[in-house]
Parts: structure tokens; sequence; C-alpha cells
């Protein structure tokens, strides 16, 4: 005789077989450095809902530091694990628009796809995800308008191939690949964990505030051995310091420096009510060593 908890776990399984799937629409998760003081977002947004019309845009930010690559890729790398294999990234941030730098889609590891121009936007990303294979665009049928722009290429070549893929069409139609290699990418080193310490790198200032922004996951800097509390010696180009690890800013004294993890799960660096980059004098990219903590 059948146990009523197998009987119930049989019904369960039954009822979940013939329950509907839930379809979730496409996303393309969209940032640029237009600013949203005229129509360029609205435009490029018209775009791709004209091609795909039940695609869902997440706007990540269109307050991107006006050409600031290095605010692009920083953005992409915090906001990319929170969204699913196959979400769409469109990114505009493209100082040199109608020059001869390349217009491409890349795949990642984790099988989302990113539509920008090749100047190191996918730097962290690559670090720390991989890429799977990238291709350039060159397809005038996934492009809009008889004569491209040659300054608003967020409207006619980034939003249609965006909101292509978000349909499904097939990715490798939008133009020949591109050998990883030959990609461009930001000089920032990867973060180097050794027998001597941590080597990497201050990739930006957070907001207003003046906190340093690193590019050191909170699990790579708790390999170095210190605890909460503890004060760790850190350098920062060519200024060495100590500060302490605590868990938030008023747990040292004001005007007081201190390492925290941050929201981002990133290494961070501050002043307790202060700005930190502008009391030191940092302006990122810049370098950063902490060494093993002493057993």
């Amino acid at each position: 005789m059948k146990s009523p908890l197998l009987a119930n776990a049989a019904r369960n399984q039954a009822s979940a077989a013939t329950k509907p799937v839930q379809n979730y629409p496409p996303t393309i998760v969209f940032m640029t450095d237009f600013g949203v003081v005229d129509d360029s977002v609205a435009i490029c947004r018209g775009v791709m809902y004209g091609i795909m019309p039940d695609v869902r845009i997440v706007d990540l930010t269109h307050q991107v530091t006006p050409f600031s690559i290095l605010d692009g890729a920083r953005f992409l790398f915090g906001a990319t694990p929170y969204y699913p294999a196959g979400t769409v990234f469109v990114v505009v941030v493209d100082p040199t628009v109608g020059s001869t730098r390349k217009a491409i889609v890349a795949r990642s590891k984790r099988g989302q796809y990113f539509v920008l121009p090749d100047n190191g936007l996918l730097t962290l990303v690559e670090q720390r995800d991989g890429l799977e294979s990238v291709r350039e665009i060159t397809n005038p049928g996934w492009m809009i308008g008889s004569k491209l722009s040659s300054t608003f290429h967020g409207r006619d070549i980034f939003s249609p191939v965006g909101a292509h893929l978000a349909r499904g069409d097939d990715w490798t139609n939008v133009g020949p690949e591109v050998a990883l290699k030959n990609l461009i990418r930001l000089q920032l080193k990867a973060p180097n964990l050794d027998e001597h310490g941590l080597n990497a790198t201050v990739i930006a200032t957070d907001g207003p505030f003046g906190n340093l922004v690193t590019n050191v996951d909170a699990e790579d800097f708790l390999k170095l051995g210190y605890q909460r509390g503890q004060e760790v010696p850190v350098r920062i180009g060519d200024k060495e310091m100590r500060m302490r690890f605590v868990k938030t800013f008023s747990d040292v004294p004001v005007n007081q420096p201190l390492l925290y993890i941050d929201s981002r799960g990133h290494l961070g660096l501050a002043l307790n009510r202060n700005s930190f980059a502008a009391t030191h004098g940092v302006k990122p990219p810049a370098e950063l060593f902490i060494p093993r903590a002493r057993k």
C-alpha cells in the first residue's frame, strides 16, 4: 500500500507537470552616457520596440560620466551577475563614434550578449566571466536607415541589433567573427593574489562621496587573512597608509580611513564622512597592493 506521503508527492509532481510554464519577455539592459535631457534615449527605445514590441527594456543608467569607458565597464561588471543567461546588454559609451572602431556583439561564457563599440567596455566582464565569441556588426539588414548617421550609432546600429538578438534572430548573421585577441581592452590588471599579497586596481570613485571602488572581490581580500577590526597596511600608487578593516563607515572616528566590503561585494576604501579620493589625491585608475596578514 502506498504511503500518504508518497501519494501526496505523486500528486504534486503530476500537478507541476500540467502547470503551464511561465514565459518571461526577453530583456534588453540599456546603458548610455546620453543623459535624459533630450530625446536620444527615447528614440533608441523606440527603435527596439519597433523591431521587438514585447521586449522588456531595463535602463541600467544613462548618466555614465560622458566619454568614460571605465565607468561604463564597471557598471556592466556590477550589474551583469544579477541577470540571467540570454539577457542582451546594449551599451553606448562611444567617444570615437563614426571612426574606424568596430561595432560588435559578444557572447560571454555566462550566455549573455553585449552589443557595443569595441573600445574596452567589456574588459572587466571578460576578466571575470570570460568571452565565448565575438562578431563584428556589418550586416545592413540588422541596422536601420538608408544612410547611417556618423554620430548616432546608438539609434542606427546598437539598438536595432540588440532588438534582433532579443527577438531570437541567429546572432551569427550579424557579421564575421572577430578574434578575441584583437579586442580593445582597458589597461587594467586583473587582481593577482600570490604569496606576497594582492595586486589590484582602484577603478573608480563611488559617486559624490569619494569612496574608492576596486576590482577586488570580497572573497579574494579575505584570503589575505585579515579579520574585521584589524589594521591593514595598504599601498595606493606611491602612497602607503594603514587603515582598519570594518563593517561600516561609523565603525571608525570621523575623518578616519577604513576598508570595507561594499554593496556590490567588492573591497572599498573610504573616509568616514569625507572624500578619500580628494583627501589623498587618488584619481582612478590607480594601482593597489595589500600584503598578506602576518601570522
